[in-house]
């Protein structure tokens, strides 16, 4: 039943009780609330309570409308499926109600009917709200501030909405939109800024008469305006860079917008004692102006590559960064953005030399050609503005102003060095000056290699000189070679051609490791960060000496050094030319210092980046069991810790699986600590994100379990539960199972027959062709280990697989044709090994029933067609499987069908080539013996349990030649006469090669 105006002062009741803080008030309000959403007139009703003059003073109950309202939007303004949604009127009467309601006083509701109109607006418009943009233009001609405002804060969410829409037709519409509205919106800003620099400038001579909040409102909607210009020129128009079209509005809104910036610079200073408010917005403005800047660059390269936009606002980048006066050092938020458009601007692909071929005596230009004369233009301009003297200058500038640690760096090292660590080194590099600058000379680096790689040595020698590695005190020379040795180590693949590292080591890097004073943490930090980014660079008479100081930085007081030498110990373990010989006497205190070191953090990234080391470290090394113990003391107590982060469990579990394969046939000795890991992360209700890596885990358990063990036994279950609620794992779901059957044999069927016939029921039919082919090989070997048991036991996935076989559509599908010859090489072993059961099978009323649903017609005789599957599919298969088909063909020779005598010439040519081609398999079993016998004394892993089985298939000890020769005797025996005729119609050579395979006379 709809709801009307009847009902409001109930809904206000409601609204007005969700908000008690009596629990017993609000939780009868909020779920009566949530009963009232999806009933029609609802969002009306507050719509209602939202716009009521008689409530304006009510802020809190007309805030807690809107919200409601805008979720109930979010819910129910679309029509789904399981929802009936809102009725045309009531939307229609809602869309009017927005736009009459635009003078909202109160920011936060405003806001909330501004990102609501703009949810709207992405569903409706333009085909049920066409007039949107119309009326809101109209209401701006006679708007005060305060609603003009509103309306603009109404544009830039509804536009930013529209212009994330992705299909054609949609960017088409915002392009209209930007071609109707750039105009208007251009204007406007440009008058508020005169109004703006106006009232700053009165503001500064401290006038009293001065209106802020107005003035601070037109600066407010300035911003927004702002915002919704780079929506329009960003969004509005197809990239330069595909269409190599001019974009108009870069040329006239850049160098404009950095006038603004050059205008609002100067007031900055004055503005933070006096006026904090007016200080604080042109800090946003500044800020907010240079991202504009830079998403237009990126958006439009060529465009803003004009030397009347690139030159101007490069040339004032490089000058706030260079030489910026002092109240722009401070302002770091800035500062940052000078450094991101120059370093989009040096790594930008459109300004680079652009390489295209031509064909010859063909006069049109092509898009790349007009590309590579852009470039080349662009790019002339940039060598102007950057002359090697400008390069050098700004290597110089941000090594020695931007690297160098502050005091308040070195304070915030010295209260938390463990946060610090982080800051610095796993910090977005656009958030803190310090990584922009560094991610800025990397890209200068990059472009200017030749010219920088002396300078940065240079540097790094007049450093090293000027604070010889005794020097304690935190001095600028020790901390400008702090700043040099992070230049050296962030371009160390470009540096390596001018700076030898053993050099380097041997005569500073090693001899600071010497000074153990405190304040040398800071040199010490640089000192592992080095020898980790130049890795590649260590040679052979360099890695044991390096080895040896990652493990004495590891070992120090300064959490900070030590996290920077356990990541750089990470690099070197994963390098290809790590050496374990060299790092093995290193491995007790290697142990020992990070666990330590995993004790001590406290921060979630740090444990993961220390437990990444460790894990990498047990998959490196041959051999662990010396220090099991302590791996396992490690693991049992990293594990109780950390209980509810699962971020650092899939890590933990990550490393675990490294231990258990590490230790191999050993692995029993982790099972007090390992198995009730498992357990824990296998059941159904461990959460969602451990479940590959508890699987991964589960499966490297059993692969390297040397035999079964009454826990592990007792897991099975737990996979039914896995593959019911999803079949993502599948792969690794059939190797655990491969590793139950191989490893646990009868026992584990006795135990889990039932469930493994739901498991192996629940799958086949049910997965894609893909999973398929990773379930199959266990049928067979289950077949093949219990072919009395198991046939039975399956018989609903047998039914399946002779369902696959006999339906058709494998001619040009390679995964269905591996799929149809899998599951008849299985059912072609189930003939062989238990003949009754198959023949049996093939005549249930149930496999009938199944067969005739799939389309199969009921007077052909399943077992003949199978029979034709096996004749077709056997080029398909390897050595062992032909082996299988013909004797399942040999074992068909038996029936007492005259229908066999039709396929009786191809039966005996399949028999005939198998046997023929049997010398092949021979050698095969023979190398296997032998392998068999080598390995006598090898522990029975999963591995070596699947080669017996392989080489005690029962199919190896039945002859083809024998069973052939019995079964045609018997074919004689039944069809008589018959059988010679349809003898006397095989081809003589056929009959030839037929008497040599039975060794007939």
């Amino acid at each position: 039943m709809a709801l009307s105006v009847s009902d409001l002062p109930a809904i206000y009741t409601l609204l007005a009780n969700s908000l008690s803080g009596d629990i017993n008030v609000r939780k009868p309000a909020e779920d009566a609330l949530a009963q009232f959403e999806s009933r029609p007139g609802f969002c009306s009703c507050l719509m209602e309570v939202i716009t009521a003059k008689d409530l304006v003073s009510q802020t809190d109950v007309r805030l807690m409308a809107s919200v409601y309202f805008k979720n109930s939007v979010n819910r129910y303004w679309r029509n789904r499926r399981d929802s009936t949604g809102m009725s045309n009127e009531e939307k229609v009467h809602l869309r009017q109600k927005l736009l009459s309601h635009l003078r909202e006083e109160n920011y936060q509701i405003a806001l909330t009917l501004a990102v609501v109109i703009s949810k709207v607006a992405r569903i409706d418009y333009p085909r049920e709200w066409s007039d949107l943009f119309s009326v809101l233009a109209q209401q701006l001609q006679s708007a005060d501030i305060l609603t003009s405002h509103r309306i603009f804060m109404i544009l830039f969410r509804t536009l930013k909405e529209l212009s994330t829409k992705r299909l054609t037709s949609d960017q088409r519409t915002f392009a209209e939109i930007a071609s109707q509205f750039f105009d208007y919106s251009w204007h406007l800003w440009q008058n508020d800024m005169q109004n703006m620099l106006h009232g700053f400038s009165v503001l500064a001579q401290n006038a009293s008469e001065l209106h802020h909040d107005d003035i601070y409102l037109t600066c407010e909607r300035w911003l927004l305006c702002s915002k919704i210009t780079r929506q329009l020129i960003v969004s509005g128009f197809q990239s330069d860079a595909k269409s190599i079209q001019e974009v108009q509005p870069v040329k006239k809104v850049c160098p404009v917008m950095l006038k603004a910036i050059q205008s609002f610079l100067p007031y900055y200073s004055s503005f933070q004692e006096k006026h904090s408010k007016f200080w604080d917005f042109l800090r946003k403005a500044c800020t907010k102006l240079m991202k504009i800047l830079i998403a237009i660059q990126q958006r439009h390269p060529y465009s803003f590559g004009d030397q009347s936009v690139l030159w101007p606002v490069v040339d004032f980048c490089l000058n706030k960064i260079t030489d910026p006066e002092p109240d722009v050092l401070s302002f770091e938020e800035f500062l940052i953005q000078c450094m991101s458009m120059m370093k989009s601007v040096l790594e930008c692909r459109e300004y680079k030399p652009f390489l295209t071929g031509r064909v010859m005596d063909d006069n049109r230009v092509t898009l790349q050609e007009m590309k590579k004369n852009v470039s080349s233009a662009v790019a002339g301009v940039l060598a102007s503005l950057l002359p090697s003297e400008r390069v050098v200058l700004l290597c110089n500038i941000l090594i020695r102003r931007y690297f160098v640690l502050t005091a308040s760096d070195v304070e915030e090292w010295y209260q938390n060095p463990e946060s610090f660590h982080h800051e610095q080194d796993s910090v977005l590099w656009s958030e803190r000056l310090r990584p922009c600058a560094e991610a800025l000379y990397i890209v200068l680096f990059e472009n200017h290699s030749q010219l920088l790689g002396p300078v940065v040595v240079s540097i790094l020698q007049e450093a090293m000189n000027a604070c010889p590695s005794s020097v304690s005190d935190i001095s600028p020379q020790l901390l400008l070679k702090d700043a040099a040795y992070g230049a050296a180590a962030y371009v160390y693949y470009e540096l390596s051609n001018y700076l030898s590292f053993k050099d380097w080591f041997n005569g500073a890097l090693s001899i600071e490791l010497t000074n153990d004073h405190p304040n040398m943490r800071i040199i010490h930090r640089k000192v592992a960060l080095i020898l980790g980014q130049w890795v590649s660079e260590i040679k052979d008479d360099t890695r044991r000496p390096v080895y040896c100081a990652l493990i004495k930085l590891l070992q120090e007081k300064d959490l900070c050094v030590r996290l920077a030498a356990s990541r750089s110990l990470f690099f070197h373990i994963e390098d290809a030319n790590f050496s374990e010989y060299e790092f093995s006497d290193l491995l007790p205190i290697c142990w020992d210092s990070c666990f330590k070191l995993v004790e001590e953090v406290q921060e979630f990234d740090s444990k993961v980046q220390v437990l990444n080391t460790i894990s990498s470290l047990i998959a490196r090394i041959t051999e662990v069991t010396p220090y099991a113990n302590k791996l396992v003391q490690f693991f049992q107590k990293a594990w109780q810790e950390s209980s509810g982060e699962s971020l650092l469990q899939i890590q933990l579990l990550t490393a675990l699986k490294n231990f258990v394969v590490a230790l191999g046939y050993q692995s029993p000795m982790c099972y007090n600590m390992l198995l009730p890991i498992l357990q824990s992360v296998i059941n159904i209700n461990s959460p969602d994100e451990l479940l590959e890596d508890s699987m991964q885990l589960w499966e490297a358990t059993l692969s390297h379990a040397p035999s079964m063990v009454p826990q592990l036994l007792g897991y099975f279950p737990c996979l039914v539960e896995i593959l019911e609620k999803s079949f993502d794992h599948l792969k690794v779901a059939a190797s655990i199972i491969e590793g139950y059957i191989v490893l646990g044999g009868l026992e584990f069927l006795n135990m889990h027959a039932a469930t493994l016939a739901k498991v192996l029921d629940l799958v086949i039919g049910n997965v894609n062709d893909r999973g398929l082919r990773s379930v199959l090989p266990l049928v067979d070997v289950l077949v093949q280990c219990f072919p009395g048991e198991v046939p039975q036991l399956i018989s609903s996935s047998i039914q399946k697989l002779i369902i696959i076989c006999l339906s058709g559509g494998d001619d040009h599908d390679p995964s269905k044709t591996a799929v149809k010859t899998s599951s008849a090489a299985i059912l072609a072993r189930i003939l062989v090994m238990n003949t009754n059961y198959l023949a049996q099978l093939t005549s249930e009323p149930s496999l009938l029933a199944h067969l005739q649903k799939a389309g199969f017609p009921n007077e052909e005789n399943i077992l003949l067609c199978l029979v034709d599957v096996w004749l077709d599919k056997v080029d398909n298969v390897i050595s062992t499987q032909k082996k299988i088909f013909g004797l399942a063909l040999s074992i068909i020779l038996t029936l007492r069908l005259p229908q066999v005598l039709d396929k009786l010439d191809q039966i005996l040519s399949v028999c005939t080539s198998v046997i023929l081609g049997g010398s092949e398999d021979l050698t095969e079993e023979e190398s296997s013996s032998d392998n068999m016998q080598s390995s006598k004394l090898q522990v029975p892993s999963k591995e070596f349990r699947r080669r017996q089985i392989k080489f005690s298939d029962p199919v190896n000890q039945i002859s083809l030649e024998n069973s052939l020769r019995d079964n045609l005797q018997m074919c004689a025996a039944l069809h008589g006469e018959l059988f010679n005729t349809a003898m006397s119609k095989m081809h003589p050579a056929a009959f030839a090669q037929l008497k040599q395979a039975l060794k007939m006379p």
